[in-house]
């Protein structure tokens, strides 16, 4: 075991010296947000993909899969890799050609500065959960490969991840990445490629119950069905760290090529999983902690080498999420909220814009440590982060980016409105479906809303012509 902790040890210290590297570069901050929109594809195809298969798609994913076959995979890594081609061949064009620093941006441009801070206000926490499924992940690894305890684990993990993003901004995240997904590429293969030629009739998908292909429980409703496709799609497609990748290519084409090769990507290694998990069950049947079974596969089936190779590759899972998702929410708080505010006061520099991100993203780090330490799992993170105000954010952006129908009015209304029914659907009262009920009331009150703004107009303008 002290050889897999001073391998990923040594992984994390290049992860490290990366963003020392990489913390020269910025001069602004479109240089530490968004590399300088200089992001070549072959850093932006890997940089997606990284930062969409976090500990999820490895750990959670099979997790999942383990315990209810292919309907605990709908989210990860089918769902998810569905969201990025819709990013692709829907948004990623016309949010490059807006020119955005942040997603928020939209909200400012095309309502008010107060729904620009409303957007924050909803985004932010969603991206805190996410950051702390993924540091869960990490201590849940290093605790299954070396022994150590989760909280020193965790600790480790944050503190690694919160310097070097710090430091080195898009540009450190991004090279990060291709070293990690690179890793992490390698590491699963090599798992899947073990446990499927190991000679042990159970690694055959031919041996696994059929009731566990099913994508969809028997008992489950059409609704509760599009519920368990749409989170995952509709909930997390206009999200800042994704939205980040596409703004930071050179060109709305590379952006656009680069979003579908970075989710084709994603697909494929996201198969490996699944197929650890519907074989997991009857290889290592009886886990009490099913989001171990990755780990326990890899001390089984692989080589020390090997093993070692494997544990640097989740924790590049990891890494490469958790990363993307602290710089997203610190620009929204610094670029959206602290610079406007400042520029009230003084004159803001761009290198005090820098500082002001770098500072949010040890504070939201900070934030994301406490929230891991205290989670129960990653797979209900991630899927609460897709989930947690992001209906009315969809709606109220789709029509914000390909339509002038409805006002500032109409978007506080359908983003306050679809937040707070599905807090309550979720929380208080439990609903089969709240995300569902959540993406109606958006739709239904923007439209609402918004033909009584058009209604209003047009009064005005006759009382103006008369």
């Amino acid at each position: 075991m002290n050889a897999v902790v001073l391998g990923v040890t040594l992984f994390v210290v290049v992860q490290l010296m990366v963003g020392l590297w990489a913390s020269r570069k910025p001069k602004s901050e479109t240089d530490f947000l968004l590399a300088g929109r200089q992001l070549k594809p072959s850093l932006a195809v890997f940089t997606i993909f990284a930062t969409w298969f976090g500990a999820e798609t490895c750990i959670g994913a099979a997790s999942s899969i383990y315990d209810n076959g292919l309907s605990g995979g709908t989210a990860d890594p089918f769902g998810f890799a569905l969201c990025l081609f819709l990013m692709g061949f829907v948004f990623a064009m016309p949010l490059w050609k807006r020119k955005f620093v942040t997603f928020a941006d939209l909200f400012r441009q095309r309502y008010s500065p107060n729904i620009e801070k409303l957007v924050v206000l909803i985004l932010v926490p969603a991206s805190m959960l996410w950051a702390a499924a993924q540091i869960r992940a990490f201590g849940q690894v290093l605790s299954s490969l070396s022994g150590l305890q989760v909280e020193i684990t965790i600790t480790i993990a944050a503190a690694v991840v919160i310097i070097y993003t710090m430091l080195g901004g898009l540009l450190a995240v991004a090279v990060t990445d291709v070293i990690q997904a690179s890793f992490l590429i390698l590491g699963l293969l090599l798992l899947g490629i073990f446990v499927f030629t190991s000679g042990d009739p159970n690694a055959s998908l031919s041996t696994v119950d059929a009731a566990r292909f099913s994508f969809v429980s028997e008992d489950s409703t059409l609704l509760q069905k599009f519920e368990a496709w749409a989170i995952p799609i509709l909930g997390s497609v206009l999200t800042q760290e994704l939205i980040t990748r596409v703004l930071a290519c050179r060109s709305a084409e590379e952006a656009r090529r680069s979003t579908l090769m970075g989710a084709s990507l994603y697909l494929t290694i996201g198969l490996i999983p699944v197929y650890l998990g519907l074989v997991g069950l009857n290889l290592m049947p009886g886990l009490v902690e099913s989001e171990q079974l990755l780990p326990q596969l890899a001390k089984e089936y692989l080589p020390t080498f090997l093993y070692i190779l494997f544990a640097g590759a989740l924790v590049s899972a990891i890494l490469s999420t958790v990363d993307s998702v602290l710089l997203a929410a610190s620009s929204l708080i610094s670029h959206n909220i602290v610079v406007p505010f400042k520029k009230r006061q003084q004159t803001v520099s761009e290198r005090q814009k820098v500082l002001f991100a770098r500072i949010g993203i040890v504070v939201l780090g900070t934030i994301a440590y406490y929230l891991a330490l205290h989670a129960e799992g990653v797979y209900e993170l991630v899927v609460t982060a897709s989930a947690f105000g992001s209906a009315g954010v969809f709606i109220v952006g789709s029509f914000g980016l390909f339509t002038q129908f409805g006002g500032a009015k109409a978007a506080a209304s359908a983003l306050i409105s679809a937040a707070t029914i599905w807090i309550l659907g979720e929380f208080v009262f439990a609903w089969a479906t709240p995300f569902f009920i959540s993406l109606l009331t958006a739709l239904g009150v923007y439209v609402a809303v918004g033909l009584v703004e058009h209604s209003f107009a047009d009064d005005k303008n006759k009382l103006t012509s008369a």
